[in-house]
């Protein structure tokens, strides 16, 4: 009889346990201690209200602030997210999670309709400078485009940077010399944007002085006829 209640209290104890498994570590993780030093995630938690890929990036980006051990990103995920986010991450399976990269593929298939639309590199196929366009306007321009598209390969960047650019002294000087890297072509673009804006300063700088050269001329004329207008009266 004690023999078999021992049994039922064993049992009692293990379906406890069960019903209150609260994550889906293995112990591998969930054994890995955390530092007294750690900070909890300070940011927006996620609520499936915003791009999954971009909470992921700031909760990296975050908590590489104090470590690198995969465990420890794994073990303090679950206070990025709250709501129906936090819901879904209790109900995984035990033992489902083994590493962080297995938590990252779920947490992102799980929420993947809440991305928005991605521009892919074809958007940067009806991108041209304008005629007249400064070459900073364009390459600004150009970045901005560039800068919303994930996981964008550099050569591709440096390709239709390359195509759309106007005839003109940077595109001569690519076409003499082509640039061998993304980072060359930037910053040999950032030289001939201050050419460039060095030259518009001069010509504006030149204009303004023939203007009002051409102001003072026009008033000397003035005040030479004044004068003869005078002269006239006099004489009669």
């Amino acid at each position: 009889m004690d023999g078999e209640s021992c049994l039922n209290k064993s049992a009692k104890t293990t379906a406890t346990m069960d019903s209150t498994h609260r994550h889906p570590f293995t112990n591998a993780i969930i054994e890995v201690p955390l530092s007294n030093k750690w900070k909890g995630f300070n940011r927006d938690r996620y609520d499936e209200s915003t791009d999954p890929d971009e909470h992921m990036d700031a909760y990296t980006t975050h908590t590489s602030l104090y470590t690198s051990d995969e465990a420890v990103l794994c073990r303090v995920f679950p206070t990025s997210l709250k709501g129906a986010t936090l819901s879904w991450f209790t109900k995984l399976p035990p033992n489902s999670i083994d590493s962080f990269a297995t938590l990252v593929v779920k947490f992102e298939t799980q929420f993947a309709t809440s991305r928005p639309h991605h521009l892919t590199s074809i958007a940067l196929v009806g991108i041209h400078q304008e005629k007249g366009e400064s070459l900073r306007t364009f390459v600004d321009r150009f970045n901005k485009v560039a800068m919303s598209i994930r996981n964008l390969s550099p050569n591709v960047v440096m390709h239709h940077m390359l195509t759309a650019l106007c005839q003109g002294p940077f595109a001569d000087n690519l076409c003499m010399q082509p640039a061998t890297s993304l980072d060359e072509l930037r910053k040999r673009a950032a030289k001939f944007m201050q050419l460039e804006e060095l030259r518009e300063f001069r010509n504006q700088a030149r204009a303004e002085a023939n203007e009002e050269k051409s102001k003072e001329e026009k008033d000397r004329q003035g005040r030479l006829g004044q004068r003869g207008d005078r002269c006239k009266d006099n004489r009669y």
